[in-house]
């Protein structure tokens, strides 16, 4: 993480509250099914479900990769940690006309995203295509050319202030917008 004075804002996959929740219900659910008198069936679901869940969630946090990065180049949208190299996308500022906080909401739970409005003609970035954009068309609640630009803010921490001024510094006049 870039330090408090620098202009650079860097938020890099770990340890917050949703990740260490995750993890450690796997562990108990993961332990009672090892326990006697178990039935087999319940293992055989049970254990890929919560063992590999668990341990995917830990390699996430462990894996320190960067999530979302605003620097002099543009903002860096950090892939899924399973497919790092090919889900990572990078925007030049020439690219973006803004940055955008909002929330999917599911049920009675909410995500938070932050994503970048980009000019038309930008080049696609990673799963951006015709198939990806008709799925997001239907499920969120922003246009879909800012959801196939946009990361969950999930296994890491988004700080506002810091990310506001880092586009203030880097891009003076982009705007952040928070629609949620």
């Amino acid at each position: 993480m870039a330090t408090g004075s620098s202009p650079e804002y860097e938020a890099r996959y770990g340890w917050d509250r949703r990740t260490v929740g995750v993890v450690a219900v796997s562990a108990v659910f993961t332990v009672a099914l090892l326990l006697p008198g178990i039935p087999l069936l319940a293992r055989i679901l049970g254990l890929p479900l919560f063992g590999a869940g668990g341990l995917f969630m830990a390699y996430v946090a462990l894996s320190r990769k960067v999530a979302f990065r605003v620097d002099e180049t543009g903002v860096l949208l950090g892939g899924s940690p399973a497919r790092y190299a090919a889900t990572t996308g990078h925007v030049p500022w020439a690219d973006i006309t803004g940055v955008v906080l909002w929330r999917q909401e599911a049920g009675d739970a909410s995500l938070p995203y932050v994503g970048v409005t980009r000019r038309e003609g930008a080049p696609a970035l990673p799963g951006d295509g015709p198939t990806a954009r008709a799925v997001v068309a239907h499920l969120v609640p922003v246009p879909a050319d800012v959801a196939m630009a946009s990361r969950a803010v999930t296994g890491w921490r988004l700080d506002r202030n810091r990310l506001v001024a880092a586009v203030a510094h880097f891009a003076p006049g982009i705007p952040v917008r928070d629609l949620s």
